[in-house]
């Protein structure tokens, strides 16, 4: 997971740009409310793939 990719990736749902939770290991879009999760240090940008987040996320 590359900080630098965090600038030119976006929400495949609504083109939002993302926000890393190094924590979680997921990219997520404060607009959508999805997570995308990180696996073996790939992005999976997949809206089938992506988690809702929670209220008090």
């Amino acid at each position: 997971m590359s900080t630098p990719l965090v600038d030119i990736l976006v929400c495949p749902a609504c083109k939002s740009g993302l926000r890393l939770d190094r924590q979680r290991r997921e990219y997520v879009c404060p607009a959508c409310r999805l997570a995308y999760p990180v696996r073996d240090g790939i992005p999976v940008m997949l809206e089938s793939e992506a988690r809702p987040l929670e209220a008090d996320e």
